[in-house]
This record gives C-alpha cells, structure tokens and sequence, in this order.
C-alpha cells in the first residue's frame, strides 16, 4: 500500500497530492489526485471527513481535481477530495484503446467477469476497497468511517451503484449527469456487455442504479442529481435520470418513501466541466451534511 507522491499543489489553503500507487486489483500502476482541506494541518488530532469523486469516461483523476472545482467548497467546510482514475491503463489487452467508451478511460466502475477484460479491469474493488485502504493508510488525517460519493456521467452512474450497494460505506451520494439506467442505455448495453456478459443480465441489474433502487432496504436517504437540459447525451437518451426517479418514487418502507431524489435540471447547461464547476458547491454542501 505504499505511494509515490508526484507533486504537493497549495489549493484554498490546502494541498493537492498527486500521488500513484501499485493496484493489486487493477494489476497496474494507478494515479489518484487527493485534496487534504486546511482543517487538517491546524491540529494533528483531527480527522477530516473524504468525499469522493468518481470521472466519466475518457477522464482521469485530473478533471475533477483541476476543473470540477470542488476543493473552494471543500476547503471552507473542511472536507477532503479523493478523485481516482477511471480504469486501468496500460494492461495491453487487445483493443483497450480502441474505443473512447470502452476500455481505457472507460472501466464503468465494475468487476469484469468476461475474458480478457476480467483480468484487470476490476473498478468496482479497486474505488470500494483497495483505494480507500491505500488513503486511509497513508493519510491518517482522513476519517476512515465519515466518506461520502459524488461523480459525473460514467462516474455519476458509479457513484449511485456503489452507494446502493455499499450503504454501509458511504454517508450519502450525489450525481452529475448520471447514466441512471445504463442497461436500456447504448453506453451502458455496450459496457456492460463487454464487461459482464450477455447470458446473465442479472449480473447487468446488479450495477444498474435504476434497478438496484427497486431493492433499496437501507433506510431513508436524500440524494441530488444535477443535468443540463442541453445535454446532448441528455437529449439522445444516453443518462434516463427520469427512470430512475421514477423507480425511487416508487419505494415505500412502512408507508413512507425512504428515497428522496432531487432531480434538477438546470436550464442550458451541457454535459462539460462549466456544468459541473458550476454546481460544484451545491454537492460538497449535499455531502457535508451527512459528513458531520
């Protein structure tokens, strides 16, 4: 779990480590960009709480850090920013760098279980357990049980699996353009597909937001989205947001609905960084409440 520290940025009086490490899961060298808030320097026996920012496809763990905007927001209440890679790279697979939407840049935040992509192309372990430990262990100003998710598009969709999944690890999640229903989706039909399979499509509903929701029994949780009505991916029916507010809508614990969707679009916005710089503070605000 040991990491080599690239370069120390000062950012809103904090610091932003670019740092990389040996993934046993990815089976490769992977790059993370971590923002540490000022809060935590002032007083060694603090513990700042992590939100996590997961890219969407073709991205790295450097759009978030240098155009998302995050770290204003994230200095002021004290929260750290963790944004990782978006896949392995480098594994030498045939045609992993073939397509922009699958592949290299494009991991979709699952296991692979089909060859030859099962071999490294492990994403869901990798954002849910190695990277976390490799933090926590390395920087001990991180409060290890206070992580919070947010992510854009490709990201948004994993952000949204891995919190209904993993109530149990995060505190709440939020979204940016989230494909919300990638098994009636192109991106997501061709992704999963490649990635998990045809003859099981259960395995596809098991990382699909819309469909996972359905089986939501972790209590009542608030989550924000956020997509621009000028969203080309929007209007070609790449994201569905609707379905899955549809389906949270729909789920009732004892007579109450314990998924509060806040779907918001916003008029005139894309699918780029000015969307997500933009709203940017509204979703650090979103995860600092649950993080106190």
């Amino acid at each position: 779990m040991s990491i080599e520290t690239n370069a120390t940025i000062a950012s809103f009086g904090g610091k932003l480590f670019k740092v990389a490490h040996n993934a046993s899961t990815t089976k490769c060298k992977m790059n993370f960009n971590l923002y540490v808030p000022p809060q935590a320097s002032r007083d060694p026996l603090i513990k700042v709480p992590l939100l996590i920012y997961l890219a969407g496809l073709t991205c790295t763990g450097d759009n978030g850090a240098e155009k998302g905007f995050f770290q204003r927001a994230a200095s002021e209440l004290g929260i750290a920013m963790l944004y990782p890679d978006t896949s392995p790279r480098g594994l030498k697979i045939q045609d992993e760098d073939k397509d922009w939407d699958f592949g290299t840049g494009a991991g979709f935040y699952v296991d692979a279980t089909e060859d030859p992509w099962s071999e490294g192309y492990k994403m869901y372990s990798y954002i849910t357990q190695e990277l976390p430990d490799t933090v926590f262990k390395n920087f001990p100003e991180i409060d290890a049980g206070k992580v919070s998710i947010t992510g854009h598009s490709m990201g948004g969709h994993g952000a949204l699996t891995l919190f209904l999944k993993n109530p149990s690890k995060y505190k709440s999640v939020s979204a940016f353009a989230p494909i919300a229903n990638p098994s009636a989706c192109p991106w997501g039909q061709k992704a999963f597909s490649g990635y998990l399979g045809t003859d099981d499509k259960a395995k596809w509903a098991d990382h699909d937001a819309t469909e996972l929701v359905k089986k939501w029994n972790g209590g009542k949780v608030e989550i924000l989205i956020d997509v621009g009505t000028d969203d080309p991916f929007y209007v070609k029916k790449q994201l569905l947001p609707e379905n899955f507010k549809r389906a949270a809508d729909n789920v009732r614990t004892e007579a109450s609905a314990p998924v509060a969707v806040q779907l918001r679009m916003q008029e005139g916005y894309d699918h780029s960084y000015f969307f997500i710089s933009s709203f940017a503070e509204d979703h650090v605000r979103h995860a600092a409440k649950f993080l106190r």
